[in-house]
C-alpha cells in the first residue's frame, strides 16, 4: 500500500496531460437530461487515468490560479458529476411550506420537539415528515453545566445562541423514523434498510449534549422520499419528475435541501450556520447536498466510503480492499444514476473522483469523521481523496476549512464523531478559539 502523502504527490504530475484531454474534449456544448456546457462522452471512449484527476486544470490544460477560474470550471465538474455519477435532479419546488403536527417540551424542559410536516412541489401534494429539536434557554444554556475537556468554549458557544435568539442548527437524514411520518418502513418491502420508530424522548435523549451545546437538529426518515431498493422509482419524489434520472443518493440530499428552504423561513435558525451531518449511505447523501447546496455552511459526511468520500480509485477488490465501485453498483443501483454503471470495470477511466465533491464544498467548511476499524470503508481511499482536495482549499485562501477525523471504532456514527463535528463548527463557524487540529492522518498502518 502506498502512503496517501507520497502517492499523491507522485500523481499530480502524471495527472495534467491526460486530464487536459479529457476536458478540451468535454468543452463542446450539448444537451442531456438537464442542458449542459460540456460533451459528455460513453465511458469506453473516456481516456484510462490511474490518477487522481486534477480539478486545478482547465479544459485546455492550464492549471487554475484565480478564484475566478475555479468558480466557472466547477460548474463543469458538478455537470461530469450529475452525468456519470449521481444522474439528474429537479429544480427547486420553489414552495416549501410546513405545518406543526405535533409539540412538547422535552429533557426536563430543556428542548422543544415538534414534528412537522413540509410540502411542496407540483400542487403542493410532495413533502415528508422531520422532526426538529430546538434548545430552550435554560440554566443549562446560560453557563450551569459542567466543564469537560473543551467545555469553556463550547459554553461559549452555546451562551452566544441563547443571546441572540438564533441557533446553528444540523440538519440530518436518519435511519430511524418518529411515529407519525407519513411512509413507514413497512411501505417498502424490498427495501435493504428496515428500521423500527424511535419515540421523541428517545431522539431528544440521543441530541442532549449537541442541543447543550446550543445546536439544534432538523432530522428526517429518508425513506419517505425514496425507497431504499431497486424499486424505488415508485417511491417518493420520483414518479412526480418523470424526466430527470436521478437515484436516492440524489433524492435522499434534495431533500436535505428542502428542510433547508424551511429553516431558511424560521426565525430561531442562525442561517449562516446550518450543517448538514450523515453516516454510511446518508453520508453519501450528505457530501452530494453539500457539494450541490451552497446554504450547508459545514458539510459532515461520516463512514460514508465508497460513493462517499472514499476515493474510488482506491477501493474495492485489488484497489486497496472492502467495498468498490464495482460492489456498489452491483448490490446498490438504486443509489446511482444510469450513467455510474458504465464504469462497471472500468474505474480508471471515471473522468472524477470522490474528491471532486468535496471541492465542490469549498470554501464552506468540510470535515470527514471516520473509524479505523471500519469494516465498510476504506480509510486509506479516504485520506487520498482528503489529500488530493487540499490545493483546492488552498486556492480560495480556507486551507483550515477542510478537516479530517479519525477515531478508534467500527462503522457508526460514534459519540466521538458528533464531539469532532461540533468541535470543528464551533472552531471554523464560531471563532472560538481552540488548538485542536483537524488536518492530522494517522499512521500509514492505520490506514485500511
Amino acid at each position: 500500500m502506498n502512503h496517501p502523502t507520497l502517492t499523491a504527490r507522485r500523481r499530480v504530475s502524471a495527472a495534467l496531460a491526460a486530464f487536459g484531454l479529457l476536458l478540451g474534449a468535454l468543452a463542446a456544448p450539448r444537451l442531456s437530461a438537464a442542458e449542459t456546457s460540456v460533451v459528455l462522452p460513453p465511458a469506453a471512449d473516456l481516456p484510462v487515468q490511474t490518477n487522481l484527476p486534477d480539478p486545478l486544470r482547465l479544459e485546455d490544460g492550464r492549471k487554475i490560479t484565480t478564484r475566478e477560474q475555479w468558480a466557472r470550471h466547477r460548474g463543469q465538474m458538478r455537470e461530469i458529476i450529475e452525468h456519470y455519477a449521481i444522474g439528474h435532479r429537479p429544480p427547486p419546488p420553489g414552495n416549501v411550506t410546513g405545518r406543526v403536527l405535533e409539540s412538547r417540551i422535552l429533557l426536563d424542559g430543556k428542548a422543544r420537539y415538534q414534528l412537522v410536516h413540509l410540502a411542496f412541489g407540483p400542487e403542493g401534494q410532495l413533502g415528508f415528515d422531520a422532526a426538529i429539536f430546538t434548545p430552550i434557554k435554560t440554566p443549562v444554556l446560560e453557563g450551569s453545566f459542567p466543564k469537560l475537556g473543551a467545555g469553556e468554549r463550547r459554553l461559549q458557544a452555546a451562551e452566544l445562541a441563547s443571546r441572540n435568539g438564533r441557533f446553528p442548527t444540523i440538519v440530518q437524514p436518519s435511519f430511524n423514523y418518529t411515529p407519525g411520518v407519513n411512509l413507514p418502513p413497512t411501505s417498502h418491502p424490498g427495501s435493504s434498510m428496515v428500521f423500527k420508530p424511535v419515540a421523541p424522548e428517545a431522539a431528544a435523549a440521543d441530541y442532549a449534549a449537541t442541543l447543550a451545546r446550543g445546536y439544534a437538529v432538523m432530522t428526517f426518515y429518508y425513506q419517505q422520499c425514496g425507497a431504499d431498493s431497486r424499486t424505488n422509482r415508485a417511491s417518493g419524489f420520483f414518479p412526480a419528475y418523470p424526466g430527470y434520472d436521478w437515484g436516492d443518493l440524489a433524492a435522499w440530499a434534495w431533500s436535505m435541501s428542502r428542510c433547508v428552504d424551511y429553516l431558511e423561513q424560521q426565525p430561531w435558525v442562525d442561517k449562516a450556520k446550518i450543517i448538514a451531518v450523515g453516516h454510511s449511505r446518508l453520508g453519501k447523501a450528505t457530501l452530494i447536498a453539500g457539494a450541490f447546496d451552497e446554504r450547508f455552511a459545514l458539510v459532515a459526511p461520516a463512514g460514508s466510503g465508497c460513493g462517499g468520500t472514499g476515493a474510488y480509485r482506491f477501493t474495492g477488490k485489488g484497489r486497496g480492499g472492502k467495498e468498490g465501485l464495482d460492489d456498489v453498483i452491483h448490490k446498490f443501483p438504486q443509489w446511482f444514476g444510469p450513467g455510474l454503471a458504465e464504469f462497471s470495470g472500468r474505474a480508471d477511466q471515471l473522468p472524477f473522483d470522490q474528491h471532486w465533491l468535496i471541492d465542490l464544498v469549498a470554501p464552506r467548511v468540510f470535515i470527514a469523521p471516520d473509524g479505523l476499524d471500519d469494516g465498510a470503508a476504506n480509510e486509506n481511499a479516504l485520506a487520498h481523496a482528503w489529500l488530493a482536495a487540499k490545493p483546492v482549499y488552498a486556492l480560495l485562501g480556507v486551507p483550515d476549512h477542510l478537516g479530517i477525523h479519525f477515531r478508534p471504532g467500527k462503522h457508526m456514527l460514534a459519540p466521538a464523531d458528533w464531539t469532532a463535528i461540533l468541535d470543528f463548527a464551533d472552531q471554523q463557524l464560531g471563532g472560538m478559539k481552540s488548538d485542536q487540529r483537524f488536518d492530522q492522518l494517522p499512521p500509514l498502518d492505520q490506514l485500511h
